[in-house]
């Protein structure tokens, strides 16, 4: 079949041509800005832009019929992810009598990799991958390449699927093999669009944008490789013309208008909020105390018995109070003084040490030089850090630099060392407090959104050190779950797709109630056990073991547990079901720069079914977080139903960041596009290797600076 280009093509691409050849006077590129699919873009088209590293943004637009709704993720310089909710207005989501009048909904994920990297003659080029991972019905494969000349920008690219759906052109592909000459459509839901991969006729599509005088403002103008004669769910549009034309205005740093006109005859609205992550820092502590001004004060004096004359009461509860650590043992070791305990307050360890020393320095014999913290986590003794306090005072009144207070900090792990024991504090019992819960659901037939805000009461008493009792309480506030109506079909077990059960039986909830102890059982060995109510919808007994040598990439774990799943009342009984499920799970940092945590678990999920999950997780210094996790088993596609197989795509925040005291608690949002039995583990409220993750040293001294503040 051949494909003959129409001359509006070729007139298209010269006008664009003779557009690039007058802006050679210009200086200012413009900034890259979101398309209306999200990612970085002109209108309708990608670029082979990216947006700065740990960019997070959402961009709805919003060109009839459709509604898009994106979130993209910029993990690496190279790479940039995005997933959507397109809402098509004139088509239903399903029967009346189950999703009302709610418009069709459609989800998708997207991929776009840097290939070549910009140079004096070298564009920059890109390939990409719409709605990868989705139903398919907006896929498309292409290759963009973009090179900025003065105040302009300008990209062509090659694209089959979607987005260049006119096919301009044969797929030269097709030479080597047929398959390659149409393009298959009728993917299912959630599957990878593998098989229709660069499939179908070849479109053309580019275009400029333009750095207005005015710094807000940018002008776009592209051609568009879609004709929208070949639309999903045969919802074709008329084209009047190929050029489409927009501007991006910038309200702030944060915030992007956009307005367009495109197929001639159609106008496009869209907005963008956008932060950059992995250069976000903390607000202002106005909540927090001052450090206190330690090292000034006299100090006893030396060889004087480190517990006469000192207060140690007093000392642990100013460690408690402004520095955060609670204190459950203060030891001596020849000239050391070691502090045990666990940092309930400070987010960065080294902010931690900094002030714990503030407090105890000037209360020192004088022949005390070194302080080191062991830190605990769960009852365990995770690692110490030992500091030289001259060194330290000799930094807080600038008589050293940074890097050189550095050299006189040492990370080990938790010594067996014979020591002193000066102090033991009595347990602390009891916690407890109250929250807002919030939990929700997006895109389902019932509708877009259904959310419930609920009040919680969580608290936790200590047997000991290392075993507790902890537990939750909710009380349903306020939700919109008289729309939830549909049980999604299954093959399986129905470990998770009861869910709506689940949420709307009982107002008054007991999520979870365990009993754990955990025990160090080498110096890099670590174990746990717990048995209780683990989470909403199972309860049993189960273990954990990890062994995580200290500063080093890699750690091992696995963790079996034995579960019931329980009524749906949430309160203390049962129903029949049971399994027996674990996994065991390998971890590695990759990289040194750019720190990614890998980490694959074999095993047993909770449908029974045998299998393995991996993920992959972009560190950044900043204790942000951006990754994506795939499980697959040996549930067959037709078995596991829409989806395929499990999948996700998750950002975790410090909630240090956003609030005006210090926490160690983290925002984390889970985007997981259908809820199936395939592929469903249990979830635990404690992990060992969350818990020991300051056995890498290199969140201390990436962020070492904290240390004075």
């Amino acid at each position: 079949m051949q494909h003959r280009r129409p001359p509006f093509t070729r007139t298209s691409i010269a006008l664009i041509s003779i557009s690039i050849s007058t802006a050679l006077h210009a200086q200012t590129p413009p900034v890259p800005t979101a398309s209306d699919w999200g990612g970085i873009g002109l209108l309708q088209t990608p670029t082979a832009r990216m947006a700065d590293e740990g960019e997070l943004s959402f961009t709805a637009s919003y060109t009839t019929p459709n509604s898009r709704y994106n979130v993209v993720l910029q993990p690496l310089p190279w790479l940039e992810g995005a997933f959507r909710y397109v809402s098509v207005s004139n088509r239903r989501y399903g029967p009346e009598w189950l999703s009302g009048n709610q418009s069709n909904k459609d989800k998708s994920i997207d991929l776009k990799l840097r290939l070549l990297r910009e140079s004096r003659w070298v564009p920059e080029v890109a390939a990409g991958f719409r709605d990868i991972g989705g139903t398919g019905l907006f896929s498309s494969e292409y290759v963009v390449a973009s090179k900025r000349i003065g105040d302009f920008d300008a990209s062509l690219g090659l694209a089959t699927g979607y987005i260049g759906n006119r096919g301009d052109f044969r797929n030269p592909l097709a030479a080597i093999d047929h398959r390659f000459e149409e393009r298959r459509s009728g993917v299912q839901a959630g599957k990878l669009n593998s098989k229709s991969v660069f499939q179908g006729p070849v479109g053309v599509f580019g275009g400029i944008a333009y750095q207005t005088p005015w710094d807000p403002l940018q002008i776009k103008v592209e051609y568009d490789g879609n004709d929208y004669k070949h639309e999903p769910q045969q919802n074709n549009f008329r084209q009047r013309s190929p050029i489409n034309i927009g501007a991006s205005y910038a309200l702030n740093k944060n915030v992007q208008l956009h307005l367009g006109w495109e197929r001639g005859d159609t106008a496009m609205f869209g907005i963008t909020v956008h932060a950059n992550l992995a250069k976000a820092t903390a607000m202002p502590k106005l909540l927090d105390p001052l450090p206190i001004d330690g090292g000034t004060g006299a100090r006893a004096t030396a060889g004087t018995p480190p517990d006469v004359g000192i207060d140690w009461t007093r000392i642990t509860d100013q460690l408690s109070d402004n520095a955060g650590l609670r204190v459950s043992e203060i030891s001596r070791r020849g000239s050391e003084l070691i502090i045990s305990g666990e940092q309930r307050k400070f987010f960065y360890p080294a902010q931690g040490l900094g002030r714990a020393s503030r407090v105890v320095a000037q209360n020192l014999p004088s022949d005390i030089n070194w302080i080191t913290i062991q830190n605990t986590r769960l009852g365990l003794p995770i690692v110490e850090t030992s500091m030289e306090l001259n060194a330290f005072h000799d930094y807080l009144h600038r008589r050293i630099e940074l890097n050189q207070l550095a050299g006189h900090i040492e990370q080990a792990r938790p010594a067996l060392q014979r020591r002193t024991n000066v102090y033991t504090t009595p347990i602390h019992r009891f916690d407890g407090g109250f929250n807002i819960g919030y939990q929700q659901s997006l895109g389902g037939p019932d509708g877009f959104i259904l959310f419930q805000i609920a009040g919680t009461y969580s608290s936790t008493f200590y047997f000991t050190r290392n075993t507790w009792l902890s537990g939750t309480v909710s009380y349903n506030a306020y939700n919109n779950y008289n729309k939830f109506r549909y049980d999604a079909p299954s093959n399986l077990p129905r470990v998770r797709t009861n869910v709506r059960q689940y949420l709307t039986t009982a107002d008054l909830t007991l999520p979870n109630l365990q009993i754990t102890s955990t025990r160090q059982l080498g110096s890099d060995l670590y174990g746990m056990a717990y048995a209780g109510l683990f989470e909403s919808m199972y309860g049993g007994l189960g273990a954990e073991v990890i062994y995580r040598p200290l500063g080093e990439r890699w750690a091992i774990g696995a963790e079996m547990n034995w579960v019931k799943q329980r009524d749906f009342d949430q309160r203390l009984s049962f129903r029949d079901y049971s399994v027996a499920t674990g996994h065991a799970t390998f971890y590695y940092q990759l990289g040194n720069e750019r720190k990614i945590i890998f980490s694959t678990s074999a095993g047993r999920y909770l449908a029974k079914d045998w299998g393995a999950t991996v993920s992959l997780s972009r560190a950044f210094s900043n204790g942000v977080s951006m990754g994506a996790y795939a499980t697959k088993t040996d549930v067959s596609s037709q078995d596991f139903g829409e989806g395929s197989f499990d999948k996700g795509i998750y950002v975790s925040v410090p909630f240090d960041f956003m609030l005006p005291r210090s926490t160690r608690a983290r925002a984390n949002f889970l985007w997981n596009p259908l809820y199936r039995d395939g592929g469903a583990r249990l979830s635990r409220s404690y992990s060992l290797y969350q818990a020991t993750s300051e056995r890498d040293p290199g969140f201390f001294f990436d962020n070492l600076d904290a240390i004075e503040k």
